[in-house]
């Protein structure tokens, strides 16, 4: 005989400014709450260990990873998905619009965690340098681009921010392309440390 009891959980929680009220299972993920129950499927789902960005989201402010959060944690808070990036008559962001204008994707899988990271970023540090830019950028991998479109992008949406604000954006001090990592050098191999927010 089967004792299973189907256990839910009521949660309150706002999605890209539309409120939600949701009866989950204690143990059923965000990511999976967004992708199946409010079929929002932008936000992707990769490693499934938090570790590649492919299913960033932002809750209250912080950049979070949808597949290990469960949505029980975002009751009473409010969630941005890919979706809910561009303007509500459709007009891209300028993280998006930078991203379209600067080659910040290639095969496009990790393109909307690297727009929300990108997002969240610049809502934290609206002028970040390019050192800055590629730190937090790499907690999302991108296995095409070796990040200097992605890079190039945030600085560019971070400088079209300051411009709409009526500051004098700085000006474009574009660097040589990112060298690829890991680098091989005198028969090496040198590696980078991944901030995996």
């Amino acid at each position: 005989m089967d004792s299973a009891v189907d256990v839910r959980v009521p949660i309150h929680v706002t999605v890209n400014g539309t409120a939600h009220e949701l009866a989950v299972p204690p143990d059923r993920l965000l990511l999976d709450v967004l992708r199946e129950d409010l079929a929002l499927t932008g936000t992707k789902e990769g490693c499934s260990v938090g570790v590649c960005g492919l299913c960033s989201v932002i809750v209250d402010g912080t950049l979070l990873t949808a597949c290990l959060l469960p949505a029980v944690k975002v009751d009473g808070r409010s969630v941005t998905t890919i979706e809910g990036i561009a303007a509500p008559d459709g007009t891209l962001s300028p993280v998006q619009d930078a991203f379209i204008q600067n080659g910040g994707f290639q095969c496009g899988i990790c393109t909307p965690g690297q727009v929300v990271a990108a997002t969240a970023l610049l809502a934290e540090q609206p002028n970040p340098t390019e050192a800055e830019a590629r730190e937090w950028m790499t907690g999302n991998l991108c296995r095409c681009t070796g990040y200097y479109g992605i890079v190039e992008a945030v600085l560019a949406a971070s400088r079209a921010g300051r411009s709409r604000n009526g500051e004098a954006p700085p000006p474009d001090t574009r660097r040589q392309p990112l060298e690829m990592r890991p680098a091989i050098e005198e028969g090496t191999v040198e590696t980078i440390a991944v901030d995996h927010r």
